[in-house]
């Protein structure tokens, strides 16, 4: 007798890996919906989120213009949530799905940056927060190098936007 696997449960499984906050797989991803989904149905690999000694911020084209990245080529958000002064309103669950980029020392302008708009910020638990122009900068913990999951998109009551070298949003 064969036996008949229900695909139900497979086919959750299968939605929830490519979901994500854009579903796309480069920097070429779409714009996102305009709501993303809950924390929980993330299975997104956070690999270093935490940038070594003097966090490196340079400048990297892309479908959404120049826009500022890691060192490792990882796009740079900035919260609508955020005050100018530099204060971060995204601790908790957001902060597990949008890490900070933390400094680990004097963040370093890369190529395109502007040395003068990099600063820190200093979180709840006592960290250092690399911000530029006064905007703390997360990653988005589902994007890779070249990746961007998340632009635009509405999530812990603001919304997740890539910065141009300016400091200003990408809208």
């Amino acid at each position: 007798m064969k036996r008949i696997l229900p695909l139900a449960p497979l086919t959750v499984a299968a939605a929830t890996l490519v979901a994500g906050c854009g579903g796309g797989s480069s920097s070429t991803a779409s714009t996102g919906p305009a709501t993303a989904p809950a924390p929980a149905a993330r299975t997104a690999t956070t690999a270093a989120v935490r940038a070594p000694r003097g966090a490196l911020v340079k400048v990297r084209s892309t479908r959404y213009g120049r826009i500022l990245v890691d060192r490792r080529g990882q796009a740079l958000y900035q919260f609508t949530r955020d005050t100018r002064a530099g204060a971060s309103r995204c601790t908790g669950d957001c902060a597990r799905a949008w890490p900070p980029l933390y400094a680990g020392g004097a963040p370093v302008a890369g190529a395109g940056a502007t040395q003068s708009k990099l600063g820190t910020t200093r979180r709840s638990g006592g960290r250092r927060q690399v911000t530029y122009a006064g905007h703390p900068l997360y990653y988005y913990n589902a994007d890779t190098p070249s990746q961007i999951l998340c632009q635009n998109v509405k999530e812990f009551g603001g919304l997740w936007l890539v910065t141009r070298p300016t400091g200003a949003p990408v809208r």
